[in-house]
């Protein structure tokens, strides 16, 4: 039986659909990818599965309880890394993480030990007693991923979790999250527009777009079903009929001086297909990625250099109602 069962779930506000209509089964040990644009609703699900926003219509089961019937056992059986840091700046790593311990109730005679488990898991045992304020970006969302797990939640909501972090420290923390999953087979739900993060870390992938999920698979099968390589060529003249009969081509494009094909093992017919393309001025062939999948089913790209769409309010959205 799956861990989280998503059913029809929508979110209006106003005259504006936010998420449309999402059905979801999510297994035990997963983790899980909402991938998509800021503002395709990703945040949103995750805050109507957190219990800090009713759905308009739908349901969803977590852990076996009902977010809307039964929202204090729901948290109880939840953990969340917000997309804007939460952390108190005026204490140390360790103060931080007690103080989270005592809000969700775990037992005195098991904090120290909890906390010393989830520092050593992390990487910060010798910076626990540095003031929060003196923590990079990096060690910031590191402390705060050790702090989401710290009460031992089957599910852990990570919204956005290497938003804004340099590739580097985006990389450490992706093993982190690999870590926790493995060590304490906790049920992992990210939202991200970072394609690589999506495809380095999740199991499976919902493309979300519009509030709508679009497409559900494995990051391997996704890349897969693109069916082949991608080749980019630059050309003014070339010829789309002669092309269009390769057995290799699977999908011929031409736009603005630009030929796109999906070729069967570009680099064998590559030569072949630069016979009927013309003057070639330049030429690209790379394997699909993510990038590719998603443009494929949206029509268009994905900006990852931005952030923040939806993850403010919700951040303040659960300090205003701290459980």
């Amino acid at each position: 039986m799956p861990l989280i069962q998503i059913k029809n779930l929508t979110r209006k506000f106003e005259d504006f659909t936010a998420v449309d209509n999402v059905s979801l089964d999510i297994d035990e040990g997963e983790i899980f990818g909402l991938l998509g644009p800021n503002g395709a609703g990703k945040t949103t699900i995750l805050s109507m599965l957190a219990t800090l926003l009713s759905p308009t219509s739908g349901e969803a089961l977590i852990c076996g309880h009902d977010i809307v019937k039964n929202p204090t056992q729901v948290r109880h059986c939840i953990g969340f890394v917000f997309q804007d840091p939460s952390s108190d700046d005026l204490l140390t790593g360790r103060e931080n993480l007690y103080l989270h311990a005592l809000m969700y109730g775990v037992r005195k005679s098991e904090i120290n030990r909890k906390i010393d488990e989830g520092l050593m898991l992390v990487d910060l045992t010798d910076k626990q007693h540095v003031k929060m304020r003196k923590y990079s970006g990096g060690m910031r969302r590191r402390l705060e991923l050790a702090r989401g797990f710290l009460h031992n939640p089957k599910v852990l909501f990570l919204d956005e979790p290497t938003l804004g972090l340099d590739p580097q420290t985006r990389e450490s923390l992706w093993i982190y999250i690999k870590k926790l999953s493995v060590e304490n087979k906790i049920t992992i739900i990210l939202t991200t527009h970072y394609m690589e993060e999506a495809d380095k870390l999740c199991d499976r992938i919902g493309i979300i777009d519009r509030g709508k999920i679009i497409a559900l698979d494995t990051p391997f099968n996704f890349k897969k079903n693109m069916g082949g390589d991608l080749v980019s060529i630059s050309t003014s003249n070339p010829d789309l009929p002669s092309l269009e009969k390769i057995a290799c081509i699977t999908q011929v494009k031409y736009e603005h001086d630009l030929l796109s094909l999906t070729v069967d093992d570009a680099g064998r017919h590559l030569q072949e297909i630069l016979a009927h393309v013309g003057e070639a001025l330049k030429v690209e062939i790379h394997s699909p990625t993510l990038h590719d999948v998603f443009l494929k089913l949206t029509g268009k790209r994905m900006r990852e250099g931005s952030g923040g769409g939806e993850g403010g309010w919700m951040t303040r959205s659960m300090h205003a109602g701290k459980r």
